[in-house]
């Protein structure tokens, strides 16, 4: 009988190994060293926060996988010899394979500062990360204060986390606004003012220099390059992820920043593929990244190979463009593309609503020469993900969103009802660019 091995237990390579068994009767091992069972990543925060108990994400129930012929394996992948089909663990045992999928997803990047092997210096990516921010953090006296370096979504999750159990948060940003990097400045410049808003000491244009540790080994503060010295009993590393690759060192499997595959997830070796955070296209799909890092994108890579690997060769095609995340109280949606300044195209043109409370805002991306519409990041205001989608493939004006955008609110009888106002303010600031 063929045997799947799949090397993680993320959205990808459960996913795939679900759609593998809806279609066949392969043997199918799934190794983690992570947990015993697959659990909601996204929502690791609301254990620490108290919102939710472990148990409660996890989508499936400890019997299902027996149920379904899923061989469980607990261990870490240390290599593997792509010529013998073999992977060998760090425990000293190994195991063949038929077929490989890698789905060992992503880790925290970090960028050598002095300080790092301090105790109470962590991301927050893995179950482990968790236990260790509750070792670290269990309260405001074990933990008055604490430093994030970096921001982006698994900042704001930090912040958000720490902040509930009243801990004081100083958030280093090197931008002049949270998430510049990757919203429009004034999306960024209303984000900022709603985390100052929740107790963060917000930090803008700041940059981490080194840490700094007590005689025991753990944090007591940071310094930052303008020599500004910040007391803290943990240090959150929130400067972004990385593929998860470093055991593939010395294999004959081709990386750059992840593993390398094609549009059918194939790598370079025969009968390897690459899923999820932890695979990087050869050619890039459109303006999207080359290594993506999105829940969704896993779950839709796995699906594709699915079929590839049951004998129905599939490309991965993951159409527009989406996302959504939330920043304390703002959930945020985007849809297709809407680049912040230093990545916007020449053909780029943004129109930006905001409403009085500094909750609710739009900003819609248009081709300033042909209207047509290119994308939305709506703040405070849920859409219906299938609307966009239809007027990105319908390539819709501008004029027709903005126009239509009640047909695409998801709860008009809970929300109020902002198009009106969004229609007006667009016609006077449409006449004015147009002059």
């Amino acid at each position: 009988m063929e045997h799947i091995v799949i090397i993680g237990n993320g959205i990808a390579g459960i996913t795939a190994a679900r759609h593998i068994r809806k279609l066949s009767d392969k043997k199918i091992t799934i190794i983690s060293a992570e947990t015993d069972y697959f659990f909601s990543r996204t929502a690791l925060m609301y254990v620490y926060m108290g919102h939710m108990r472990w148990e409660d994400i996890k989508p499936y129930e400890d019997w299902f996988w027996k149920k379904n012929s899923l061989e469980l394996k607990k261990g870490y992948v240390e290599s593997i010899n792509t010529d013998l089909k073999t992977l060998y663990f760090r425990e000293g045992d190994s195991i063949t394979y038929n077929k490989l999928i890698i789905a060992s997803g992503s880790t925290t990047t970090t960028f050598g500062w002095q300080g790092l092997e301090l105790k109470g210096v962590q991301g927050l990516v893995s179950k482990q990360d968790l236990e260790m921010l509750e070792e670290n953090a269990p309260n405001n006296k074990e933990c008055p204060s604490a430093v994030i370096v970096g921001g982006g979504l698994i900042g704001i999750e930090m912040a958000e986390m720490l902040r509930t159990r009243d801990i004081q948060v100083t958030m280093i940003i090197r931008e002049p606004a949270f998430w510049e990097n990757a919203l429009p400045l004034l999306n960024s410049e209303m984000l900022s003012r709603h985390i100052q808003s929740h107790g963060v000491d917000l930090r803008h244009n700041s940059q981490l220099d080194k840490i700094l540790g007590d005689d025991q080994g753990n944090v007591r503060a940071v310094l930052t390059t303008s020599g500004e010295e910040i007391p803290c009993k943990v240090v959150g590393i929130a400067t972004g992820v990385k593929p998860n690759i470093s055991f593939l060192k010395n294999s004959k499997i081709e990386t750059d920043r992840g593993i390398l595959v094609n549009r059918k997830l194939q790598t370079n070796i025969e009968e390897v593929f690459a899923i999820g955070d932890c695979a990087q296209q050869r050619e890039p799909i459109g303006l999207r990244p080359s290594v993506e890092a999105v829940w969704y994108t896993g779950r839709m890579m796995g699906e594709a190979l699915a079929q590839t690997i049951c004998g129905n060769p599939f490309e991965y095609r993951p159409g527009h463009w989406f996302n959504s995340a939330k920043f304390f109280d703002i959930e945020y949606q985007t849809y297709g593309w809407v680049f912040p300044k230093g990545r916007r195209k020449d053909y780029e043109e943004q129109f930006h609503w905001k409403c009085e409370s500094d909750l609710r805002a739009i900003t819609v991306s248009y081709n300033k020469e042909s209207g047509e519409f290119l994308g939305i990041n709506t703040f405070g205001i849920r859409m219906k993900h299938e609307v966009f989608n239809r007027w990105l493939n319908q390539k819709r004006s501008v004029d027709y969103v903005i126009e239509n955008l009640r047909e695409a609110n998801f709860d008009p009888e809970f929300f109020k009802k902002y198009e009106k106002e969004i229609l007006k303010e667009y016609l006077s600031k449409i006449k004015i660019l147009k002059v």
